[in-house]
């Protein structure tokens, strides 16, 4: 049986990749696929570059748009990256009846509805594997090997530049901007690393797993997003020291009102597998009703682990290349006409526990006061530390000390409307933080 041909967008770092697996595991994937898979064609605007990983074995050039446009080619790999002219790629090779292979986790969050619709009339498939957890299937175990189930809840750290800049802020006690500069020392982070410390990329994955899960559109712009740049190390100290550890979580839940999107830092106790997650690695905890808990770990990024979920889907594609399109497993799951139009809720309507942590002066009354306005926002108290602040008197007059405070769940708005209350007491010397936490059990 003749190969099936696939066009490669882009030969940078997962590109590169992608033809050296394909290429050393040629024999093993043949034997899985039932078919050769064979990269005929690069399109890289540095050619140079690419003819010196390709070399003679496949056709290389500058436009893209003749890689879409060559009969020849049965799947297009995009590999480019972004919002812009990615987007228009994978339309047009959707128009010319080509499946597509993509690692773009940004495109599908934010345009994945149309370019969904678009495979689905033409008959073609569009897999995205390797856009959530790099070389972790969790996209399959969610399409697939989870089907059965209702899921319940999904909370992942999927951005290992994030989970490394915790890991050593926790580790050697260093503040965020120092070891920010030693993560992108070390490769870990981009020069300018606003979507991955801001928790963009991470929002982006957890809209594309939560739209798996739960049966809905791709809704990115409903989704909360917070970062890590304004964590302290003093409170991944505090968290320590309550039994807990902080990590950026992506998390989604089915609640009776609607979904829950949102990204943001998060208290985890220290005795779950997933707390236990260090450096750049990547883990996801599925909830399911019928299976439970399950936790699927392994490299978020890279070369190799990302070309391996990128050759996973190209050879589901070659084993489905001649189904029906109507009895192929939907792009999201479930069946198009199938999704819900279960609300996403504003964050206000969430209900988690916290941690605060409230700079106070240190004199008679100030605790009280505290917990005062919580009973009045319906909030209730499940531990509180008080410990001397390193910063000494504050205007040479008052001494101060840190009040560390965890929450019993509450409703986000009241606790809002607490916070606000309490940063008005004259009392209160600095920003107040607030660091939501999840128990995952």
């Amino acid at each position: 049986m003749t190969p099936i041909r696939v066009g490669l967008l882009g030969i940078g770092t997962v590109g590169s990749g992608t033809f050296n697996v394909l290429r050393r595991n040629q024999t093993e994937i043949t034997r899985r696929a039932g078919r050769g898979i064979e990269i005929t064609m690069v399109a890289d605007l540095d050619t140079a570059r690419a003819k010196a990983v390709v070399g003679d074995s496949a056709r290389v050039v500058a436009d893209a748009r003749e890689v879409i446009a060559n009969p020849d080619i049965d799947i297009v790999v995009e590999l480019i990256g972004g919002y812009g002219i990615a987007r228009t790629l994978v339309l047009e090779a959707i128009a010319a009846g080509k499946h597509v292979v993509t690692a773009n986790k940004a495109l599908l969050a934010v345009h994945g509805t149309e370019i969904f619709a678009a495979a689905r009339d033409k008959g073609v498939v569009v897999a995205f594997e390797a856009a959530v957890a790099g070389g972790i299937p969790i996209i399959k175990a969610l399409r697939e090997g989870l089907t059965a189930n209702r899921i319940q809840w999904i909370a992942g750290i999927i951005n290992g530049t994030t989970n490394f800049i915790l890991s050593e802020m926790r580790a050697k006690g260093l503040d965020f901007g120092v070891v920010l500069k030693q993560a992108q020392e070390l490769g870990y982070a981009e020069a300018d690393p606003t979507f991955d410390i801001e928790g963009v990329d991470a929002a982006h994955k957890l809209t594309l797993m939560s739209a798996i899960a739960f049966g809905i559109p791709v809704q990115f712009d409903s989704a909360h997003v917070e970062g890590i740049s304004k964590l302290q190390a003093a409170d991944i100290t505090y968290a320590e020291h309550l039994g807990y550890r902080i990590k950026l979580l992506g998390i989604t839940k089915r609640t009776s009102a609607g979904i829950e999107l949102r990204v943001h830092p998060t208290l985890v106790p220290a005795k779950r597998l997933i707390a236990n997650v260090e450096g750049a690695m990547n883990a996801v905890v599925v909830h399911g009703d019928a299976v439970g808990s399950t936790l699927y770990y392994g490299k978020g990024a890279g070369s190799e682990p990302t070309a391996s979920a990128v050759i996973a889907d190209l050879v589901d594609i070659t084993r489905l290349h001649t189904a029906d399109p109507h009895h192929r497993v939907p792009h999201l799951a479930f069946q198009h006409d199938a999704l819900s139009a279960t609300p996403i809720l504003a964050m206000e309507s969430t209900v988690t526990a916290c941690y605060l942590r409230l700079q106070v002066t240190d004199e008679a009354g100030v605790l009280a006061r505290i917990a005062g306005i919580l009973a009045e926002n319906r909030i209730s108290i499940d531990a509180l530390l008080q410990r001397p602040n390193d910063g000494g008197a504050v205007e040479n007059t008052e001494a101060r000390t840190d009040v560390i405070i965890l929450t019993h769940d509450t409703v986000e708005g009241e606790m809002n409307r607490a916070i606000a209350q309490m940063q008005a007491l004259p009392t209160v010397l600095a920003p107040i933080v607030r660091i939501r936490k999840e128990e995952l059990s």
